[in-house]
């Protein structure tokens, strides 16, 4: 059996001293955004109560979809960095970089500079970050990348002809090869959670690939909601899974509570049998609590 857990949105906090001339750009309404919204529902100590107790679920390996920052300021990725490694080794976290860690051009190619292992994988071609593989056991866990700079009021992702070929190929091979494929990605690909301004360009580029070649699991952040939808698959409908935000205070108006979801995953016969668990604070009271149990397979 295999382990897996998934957070998302972890936008640390707080943000460090801005200077004048970080504020340029979209930076500038982003930092409004925080200020006058963003700090008081993103909560630090959310966060790190959550981590405390995912860490008591001895997970195999943790997938991190996305949103480490919020502005993408050079003090906040190498903060990130050193989260990372708070949580586990390398070999057992990855992450599918989110809007907010391309926040403004250079800021995601700083992220892999300082984030190193946990953005890497194995890929079919070496100048090609995305799609890459972490191998666990029977388990494949295929981190795409919707991360791209947009312009000041947009937060969509992106997902192109290249990155769904090479993912085509990929879901290919590791099926063939008997895997259990979990593809991670920060924007959802499902219809129901498209929107002109938060959305994904490509959802149905993605799904089409996934309508072709089939995976088992889609694991998604962003809306900062915890949801659970489908797509199509080759073989019937895919499960397309997201988590609301890690840093999500209790009390606010628009997202979940911070929670995080785990995954048992093992061979039944011929098939496989995965359960799913969420963890998480609920909207009253100071305690993690298992929200909800399904079995997914």
């Amino acid at each position: 059996m295999t382990t897996l857990a998934h957070i998302s949105d972890i936008h640390l906090a707080p943000l460090p001293p801005v200077r004048p001339k970080d504020l340029v750009g979209k930076r500038i309404t982003g930092y409004l955004n925080w200020k006058l919204t963003r700090k008081s529902v993103l909560s630090g100590e959310s966060l790190a109560t959550l981590i405390d107790h995912l860490k008591t679920q001895n997970a195999d390996f943790i997938a991190v979809t996305g949103d480490m920052t919020n502005l993408a300021l050079t003090e906040e990725i190498e903060r990130a960095g050193k989260w990372l490694h708070e949580l586990g080794p390398a070999e057992r976290v990855c992450v599918s970089p989110g809007n907010h860690d391309a926040y403004v051009r250079g800021a995601l190619e700083k992220a892999f500079n300082r984030w190193g292992d946990y953005i890497a994988g194995e890929t079919l071609e070496k100048n090609s970050r995305f799609p890459y593989v972490r191998r666990v056991g029977d388990v494949a866990i295929i981190a795409c990348s919707s991360a791209v700079p947009t312009a000041p009021f947009l937060a969509v992702g992106e997902f192109g002809r290249g990155q769904a070929a090479r993912l085509a190929e990929i879901l290919k091979v590791t099926g063939e090869a008997g895997y259990f494929r979990v593809v991670m990605i920060h924007h959802p690909p499902n219809t129901e959670l498209q929107h002109p301004s938060f959305g994904l360009r490509g959802h149905k580029l993605f799904r089409d690939v996934i309508a072709r070649q089939g995976c088992e699991l889609v694991l998604h952040g962003h809306t900062h909601r915890s949801s659970i939808h489908s797509i199509p698959g080759p073989r019937g409908e895919v499960p397309v899974i997201g988590v609301a935000a890690a840093s999500a205070a209790q009390g606010g108006r628009l997202d979940d509570p911070a929670r995080y979801n785990l995954f048992r995953i093992e061979r039944n016969g011929t098939g496989w049998a995965c359960t799913m668990r969420e963890y998480g604070f609920q909207r009253l009271g100071n305690d993690i609590v298992m929200r909800l149990q399904m079995r997914i397979y």
